[in-house]
């Protein structure tokens, strides 16, 4: 059996978070367009009759500008150490820029296998440049694998996996074949809900905003959840509440649909929006709001 831990690492935007996806079959990590929308790092495990791969999506790598961007690089660069194979995801569509050197740098001392997977290769209409590409990446690094992908259309992923499966150490599985995920039931039904609140508001928001289950009740037919949308100015809260509540109302909609596809279940879903003044440079709420361990 091969199994192992492979982590994912890329500048914001880069879809990380879309690869998790494609590779499970389901829905574990919001997408956005929104730079900072990964926070935690979240472990997806793949199995199948050969393996059992653990993925660990990471904060996208990006120059910090509070206490939280410095957390997610922190959380991002610490999960590139004690895996066995580092997947280096670069948006080939916008090229090879200084973000993904600096990325490369911080990654190529460590003495395992780094794969160059070049996102979104269906936004690139040129194909005989992309070759060019690749052979100008070749140089830069003595990578074990190079391989065009697009996340979002699922191509090439298969071939992916197989590559994994010939790096990855033989060893029993690590976790049983029904455990899915690192992040529990309720992180994940909070993220569903500020992944609508960045779809919905678009530039208007900024990755200020942070969600928190508050309540959690299941029985055998529904479950009732609350979740609190944190922001840091009420200017924001204004527009996520919208006019007489419809943005609020539209959010939870949205939100509840996700839910009830993930748990398989009826969902009574209210949401609330408080304002937390500069929340991201106060550790205090880093844990509260689940972005930080106690003993971090």
């Amino acid at each position: 059996m091969k199994c192992g831990f492979v982590s994912i690492v890329g500048r914001p935007n880069v879809g990380k978070s879309t690869l998790l996806n494609s590779i499970l079959g389901m829905k574990l990590a919001i997408t956005s367009n929104v730079s900072g929308t990964t926070r935690n790092v979240i472990n997806g495990i793949y199995n199948d009759d050969e393996s059992q791969i653990v993925f660990v999506d990471t904060p996208g790598i990006h120059k910090p500008n509070d206490k939280l961007g410095s957390l997610l690089n922190k959380k991002a660069y610490s999960n590139t150490e004690g895996v066995d194979i580092i997947l280096f995801l670069v948006d080939i569509s916008k090229g090879f820029g200084k973000g993904d050197k600096f990325i490369l740098e911080r990654i190529k001392n460590h003495e395992i296998p780094v794969y160059l997977l070049l996102n979104k290769i269906d936004l690139v209409k040129d194909k005989t440049k992309l070759l060019k590409d690749i052979n100008e990446l070749k140089e830069l690094y003595d990578f074990k694998e190079i391989i065009p992908i697009s996340a979002m259309k699922n191509d090439n992923t298969k071939l992916l996996i197989d590559c994994l499966k010939k790096d990855l150490p033989e060893m029993d599985k690590i976790y049983s074949e029904e455990e899915l995920t690192n992040v529990t039931t309720r992180f994940i039904m909070a993220e569903f809900v500020r992944e609508k609140v960045l779809e919905l508001t678009h530039d208007e928001i900024p990755h200020t905003v942070t969600c928190y289950v508050e309540n959690y009740e299941e029985d055998e037919k529904i479950v009732h959840i609350q979740v609190l949308i944190v922001v840091d100015r009420d200017n924001i809260k204004k527009i996520i509440i919208g006019r007489q509540g419809s943005m609020l109302k539209e959010i939870g909609t949205r939100a509840r649909i996700d839910m009830e596809k993930f748990l398989g279940k009826k969902v009574f879903l209210e949401t609330y929006v408080k304002t937390l003044k500069n929340w991201r440079d106060q550790e205090k709420y880093f844990i509260e709001l689940g972005l930080k361990d106690e003993d971090e």
